[in-house]
């Protein structure tokens, strides 16, 4: 079954959306606590964490965590229920992830696995979970979709993890960034921003309006420039939020260059 406006239902489409962001919401506030009573995010550079800066205290940082992890799961289960069951694991697996990314007796964010389980999450099971509940079936379109929206998911989590190595380093948080070191990092954050814009280009032969996504291209240039100049640790915070932006619209045109067929 191919992409396209008949097939789209609005109300599965603001729940599929629901869940996504407060996953999103969610994952952040817990990545707030639980680097907060750990104490990893006193030497950063980064903005300002609520546990860590006094803001807010543990116990409510966590509450609001598990408040935005319940609101995606009621979300879900009301997808599950006029789809298929099997999405409650998917669900089930995505709020464990987000819990122990920073969470936990051993959060594999703290072992180099950040931007495999965001690539995951937040690129193949956010666009194949959003494809099968509009469609009830999985086209191979879904999943090739869903490879340039995981790695600029993962383009915001690389150059945030390159801002914070010196810091994360000494608090014994063993990132990805941390790992590989300033300048593989730097080239991974590179491949990421622009990839994408490859595998949208790959897609002409069956949506030819995917070339939309090259309009988002010069969005690129600012942060890659400023990330291969070397640029470090408060200089990196305005190209994180250039990469959000490209991240927004090089989502918003694939959309429509995938739902929109010549």
């Amino acid at each position: 079954m191919a992409f396209g406006f008949a097939h789209f239902s609005l109300w599965r489409g603001v729940l599929a959306l629901i869940v996504a962001l407060a996953l999103q919401v969610g994952v952040n506030y817990a990545n707030d606590y639980s680097d907060g009573v750990r104490g990893t995010d006193e030497a950063r550079v980064g903005p300002v964490r609520l546990v860590a800066a006094g803001i807010a205290p543990p116990r409510q940082v966590r509450a609001a965590a598990l408040a935005c992890f319940a609101v995606a799961c009621v979300a879900g289960f009301v997808l599950a229920a006029v789809t298929s069951w099997w999405l409650m694991l998917l669900g089930a697996a995505a709020v464990a992830a987000a819990w122990t990314y920073t969470g936990g007796r051993y959060p594999y964010g703290y072992h180099g696995f950040g931007e495999i389980a965001v690539f995951v999450f937040f690129g193949l099971a956010a666009v194949a979970g959003t494809t099968y509940v509009e469609l009830g079936s999985l086209p191979w379109l879904g999943v090739v979709a869903a490879l340039p929206v995981g790695l600029l998911a993962c383009a915001l989590l690389v150059i945030n993890n390159l801002r914070d190595i010196p810091s994360d380093a000494v608090a014994g948080k063993r990132t990805l960034a941390v790992l590989l070191g300033d300048s593989r990092t730097r080239a991974l954050y590179i491949a990421c921003a622009l990839i994408p814009f490859a595998i949208a280009v790959a897609m002409v032969a069956t949506r030819p309006l995917a070339l939309l996504t090259l309009a988002a291209l010069p969005l690129a240039v600012a942060p890659v420039r400023s990330v291969h100049a070397g640029a470090a640790g408060p200089a990196l915070i305005g190209a994180l939020g250039r990469t959000g932006r490209l991240q927004l619209a090089f989502g918003a045109l694939l959309t429509v260059g995938l739902a929109v067929r010549l």
